[in-house]
């Protein structure tokens, strides 16, 4: 399997795709500048990261609604980050679908260990088989939240 084969998911008028042509980086841009875990973020730190992980858009026909971003090995480990369904497609189950539509993908299947660091939806990812880190000193962390704002 190819790292950058094209996987691609529809239901109803929407569609969720790993196809990067797809995507609207000044779109994403805009949802993560006003986010509470990317205020402020430069639009060259999106594009990049975008660059450099598996991504996933959602669609309502040719706009982007929503948007989530593996960063992976591609063999056993994946950090699972900046997943959002744009406030007016929230509460129709989009959010809950792009996941499995990730959980569903050839490298997602075959990997060991998949993190996530959330404080929205937790509720959400708890029915998609995350559980929290509450071994003892099990996850371990620098987090500075404000980068983007200096």
């Amino acid at each position: 399997m190819s790292i950058s084969a094209i996987h691609e998911w529809r239901e109803n008028n929407f569609l969720v795709s790993t196809d990067r042509e797809k995507l609207d980086v000044p779109a994403i841009y805009q949802y993560l500048t006003r986010s509470t875990w990317a205020k402020g973020i430069d639009l060259d730190i999106v594009s990049a990261s975008i660059d450099n992980t598996l991504s996933f858009g959602v669609y309502q026909n040719e706009s982007q609604i929503g948007f989530a971003r593996l960063i992976t090995d591609y063999s056993t480990f994946a950090y699972l980050c900046d997943v959002y369904i744009l406030e007016e497609f929230q509460g129709e189950g989009l959010g809950r679908w792009l996941i499995e539509c990730i959980h569903k993908h050839p490298v997602f299947v075959k990997l060991r260990r998949i993190m996530l660091f959330t404080t929205t939806a937790p509720w959400l990812y708890e029915k998609l088989g995350y559980a929290p880190v509450n071994k003892e000193n099990g996850a371990w962390a620098i987090t500075r939240p404000d980068i983007y704002l200096k």
